[in-house]
Order: C-alpha cells, then structure tokens, then sequence
C-alpha cells in the first residue's frame, strides 16, 4: 500500500486589522480579523519541501492590508469577496481559496446628545462574521457567501419550558413549565446569490432573529432554533439555509428556604459548565423537478 498526500491547504490567521475612513472629519471605523486560506497545487511543498508554487503567508497578510486600502471594507462580503477572487484568478497555482472575515463593532462615544466624530466605544460581544469560499476559474468558477454573528447574547425572563422529556435509569431532572432560557448564539446563513445588499441583509437577519426569539413561547430550544430559521427563510429570499448554534446558559433558582426567604424565581445562579448546546440547520425543500 503507497502512501499519498491528501486534501490540504494553508494560509495567514487572524490578521487584526483596522480601516478608518477619514474623507470629513466625521471617521468612520472598520475593526476586522481575517483569515485567508488557499488550495492548490501545493503538493511538492508537503513531499519534496519544493516552495516555488507556495505564495508565502506573509505576502496574503501583505494582500490584506493592501486590498483594506484598494477596496475597502465598507461591507465584509464585498472585501472577502475581492480578496478570494484576487487569490485564485492571480495566483497561478491557487484552484481555491476562502477568506473568512470577523467584525468588531464600535459605536460613537455620546457627547451632547450625538455621537463624538472620531472617539468609539467597544460595541458589546457580538461579532458579525463572513466567510467567502471561491474555487475554478472562467464559467466554472464557484462562490459561496456565508455569513452570520457569534455572540450575540440573549435570555428570556419567561415564555419557556421543558418537560415531557424522555427519562431513563439515570435523569434526575425536574420539569419545568417556566423557567430562564439564555445563550449565547452562533448563526450562520449561505446566500443563494451574491447580488446582495450586505448590510440591509444582515440587519434584517439579526433582527428577525431577535424578535423570534422574544415572541415564540419556547416548549424547547430546539423548537426555537427552527422557529428562528425559519423565519429568516420565509423573509429573506436570498438566504439557502441557516445554521443555529446554542449553548444553553443554565439559570438555576437559588434555594433561600435556609434563610427564611422565598424564591418565586427570582435569584439565580448561573452555571457555564457543563451546559446543552443545541445546533440545526434549516434549509429551503429541494425543487422535486
């Protein structure tokens, strides 16, 4: 039996980079971490440590910085989208090439009752992200959009429970018919098309997502998951599929009986580990023709 290279790739992770806008004298800033990764003809680096087919990792964190400048980042889609086609139709050896991109919100500083032109806050935890996959080249090439957020923290007070569940030698799990229900939600969406406007999507996304959460009366995460996805899918044509992952941030009322107090569900402890995580992927039914 030979021995044979498989599937691989590489590329420069995490590049840390900052655009700001500076046309008036009202900034505007872009905080970004990009990984770019290629696929290709790299198989004499892997078997012969042969480099002339290897375009070095710093030179694609060169790329990064420049296309910052040349393209801008006014939208992460447009720039990862720039980026990978620039990898694979300029690059000679390079067959494909994805380019994963984090954004890092900020908000202006309030000064007077407006925003200050050029001071920023940190923007909470979420992180809005993209990650734009580009392989063949001429008619045969493919893109795949897929973007979405990480972070994005919620709870609700009420409107969930969770019983009737199945039980075996070892559940000692009460039922509940109203209890917390918090997590920290990873989305993902694949867009069928890249005609998009980025921005109006994501904010429309982000928000359905939101008000699906505060409105369905949760009888499971799992439940809210789909109700979430399929919200996003009957509003937002352009979206293929969605992927929900949930961590299930665990608030456990406090016995306070030692002390002589109730507890209607009021104070909670909050346990990190170990905790449910929750993922499904919805996605629009397969054309029967």
């Amino acid at each position: 039996m030979g021995i044979v290279l498989g599937p691989n790739n590489y590329g420069k992770a995490e590049t840390r980079l900052v655009r700001i806008y500076r046309d008036t004298a009202r900034h505007e800033i872009r905080d970004l971490s990009v990984t770019t990764s290629l696929r290709g003809d790299f198989a004499a680096a892997h078997v012969a440590g042969d480099q002339s087919n290897t375009l070095p990792t710093d030179s694609q964190k060169n790329t990064v910085f420049a296309y910052a400048k040349q393209v801008g980042v006014q939208q992460i889609e447009d720039y990862a989208l720039a980026l990978a086609t620039h990898f694979v139709d300029d690059v000679g050896p390079v067959h494909g090439a994805r380019v994963e991109v984090k954004e890092y919100a900020w908000q202006r500083i309030g000064i007077d009752g407006g925003g200050h032109d050029h001071s920023f806050v940190r923007s909470g935890q979420e992180v809005r992200t993209t990650a734009v996959t580009v392989a063949g080249a001429g008619t045969e090439q493919t893109v795949v959009v897929e973007s979405g957020l990480a972070d994005l923290v919620v709870l609700k007070s009420t409107g969930s429970e969770f019983n009737n569940f199945l039980r075996d030698r070892y559940t000692t799990l009460a039922e509940t018919h109203d209890r917390v229900m918090a997590t920290s939600l990873a989305v993902r969406w694949v867009y069928g098309e890249t005609g998009v406007d980025w921005g109006a999507s994501y904010d429309a996304i982000r928000q359905t997502l939101l008000e699906t959460y505060a409105t369905v009366h949760s009888l499971a995460l799992q439940q809210t998951l789909y109700e979430m996805g399929k919200a996003v899918l009957e509003r937002q044509p352009a979206v293929a599929e969605i992927t929900l992952t949930a961590p299930n941030i665990h608030h456990f009322a406090v016995d306070l009986e030692p002390f002589g107090l109730e507890n209607p569900g009021e104070v909670f402890y909050v346990a990190d580990r170990p905790y449910g995580l929750i993922e499904a992927t919805v996605r629009r039914e397969a054309d029967p023709t």
